[in-house]
């Protein structure tokens, strides 16, 4: 089996999601050709185990201040390049294009008329799987970015037949509940971030985030991305403060971290993660960032003798890889099934698991 396999490279879950499947499909001897794309190559790290890989502009979005901005995302994007890009892909000598909301693999293997099975959060998103901060330009971007004709989806919960548990990128290392919280809030103003964690002089951060040094200030450690030296983060963290995207809040689960969450407003993937989440039970879920929040998350989610969610999940990367690896001519569902029967999951007490859409409550967009 030889595949194109193109990742997203805009938000740094897809990667995460990327070095998890690049292991497990060298482990099964599919041949893989990696291709990247909505982030600069210089901007890119730590992508040793994709080898020679392939880059292209693509798409990407443009935020400021925790919020989409689609104008400045139309400004930023040239699509007479991005259909160039798309055009000039040569997919000849491959079996299947595999995308991760990649749109550049994801448009040439449609023109070619070649097999591309995605895989990836976005592609949960099915008539039962919650959705918050819908708009008409958010629906044709989720259904129209990176289009496939086999799509399996990511999730907390199995909101339909081709909906399968997180991939995660975890390495084995003992877990600690230490003293420091854990922020990776890349769309928001760094300064403006450190400054209110420093409002809580008794708590200790560690902050990670594109563009930042390896600084000191006060009760606030700053660091530049390094995805081992996150990881060791994680691991021995308090808890984790974070925008609502879905792989790191998957580890947070997985690993049994608490987890205080804000969506990225305009970002309807965000929107709907915060729903699902609030829905589960599985984070503590508030509309903006503030230091009473803060204090009130710390006090009750991550205590030290605090309940914690936890979403245990199986080897999905493996499972996919080999899935791949036999000509994925079986029928997914059946993967699936088998994936969501290895998995535990332990919402917060109290809290109900997902009902069918029409009994969910009204999310108001802050958890209490």
């Amino acid at each position: 089996m030889n595949i194109l396999y193109g990742v997203q490279g805009t938000g740094q879950g897809h990667i995460s999601r990327a070095r998890a499947m690049a292991a497990a499909l060298h482990r099964h001897g599919v041949t893989v050709t990696w291709l990247f794309s909505g982030r600069s190559r210089q901007a890119l790290f730590d992508m040793d185990c994709f080898g020679d890989f392939q880059h292209r502009r693509g798409l990407t979005f443009a935020t400021r201040d925790g919020r989409i901005r689609p104008l400045a995302s139309l400004a930023t994007n040239n699509l007479t390049a991005f259909f160039r890009e798309v055009r000039q892909l040569d997919l000849r000598g491959f079996d299947a294009v595999v995308t991760d909301f990649e749109p550049v693999s994801a448009w040439a293997g449609r023109r070619a008329g070649i097999r591309t099975i995605g895989i990836g959060h976005q592609y949960a998103f099915g008539a039962h799987t919650p959705r918050a901060g819908q708009s008409w330009w958010a629906e044709q971007l989720m259904a129209r970015f990176a289009p496939v004709t086999l799509p399996l989806g990511l999730h907390w919960h199995r909101y339909g037949s081709n909906v399968l548990p997180p991939i995660l990128d975890l390495p084995a290392m003992p877990l600690t509940r230490g003293e420091h919280v854990l922020v990776y809030l890349p769309f928001e103003d760094q300064d403006r971030v450190t400054e209110l964690l420093q409002h809580l002089p008794q708590q200790t951060f560690v902050q990670y985030a594109p563009g930042l040094i390896d600084e000191q200030r006060g009760n606030v450690t700053r660091c530049r991305p390094a995805t081992a030296r996150f990881k060791q983060h994680l691991a021995s963290c308090r808890g984790v403060i974070c925008n609502s995207g879905f792989e790191l809040i998957s580890e947070c689960l997985h690993w049994g971290k608490p987890v205080l969450t804000r969506p990225l407003r305009g970002q309807m993937e965000q929107e709907s993660n915060a729903r699902a989440l609030h829905q589960l039970g599985y984070a503590l879920v508030v509309g903006e960032l503030s230091q009473q929040g803060l204090q009130q998350w710390l006090e009750r989610w991550s205590g030290h003798t605090g309940y914690t969610p936890r979403l245990e999940c199986p080897d999905v990367a493996d499972a996919l890889a080999g899935w791949l690896a036999t000509g994925a001519d079986t029928d997914p569902a059946a993967l699936a099934r088998n994936l969501w029967l290895q998995t535990r999951a332990m919402p917060a007490p109290g809290t109900a698991r997902a009902a069918p859409s029409s009994q969910r409550t009204h999310w108001q967009g802050q958890a209490a």
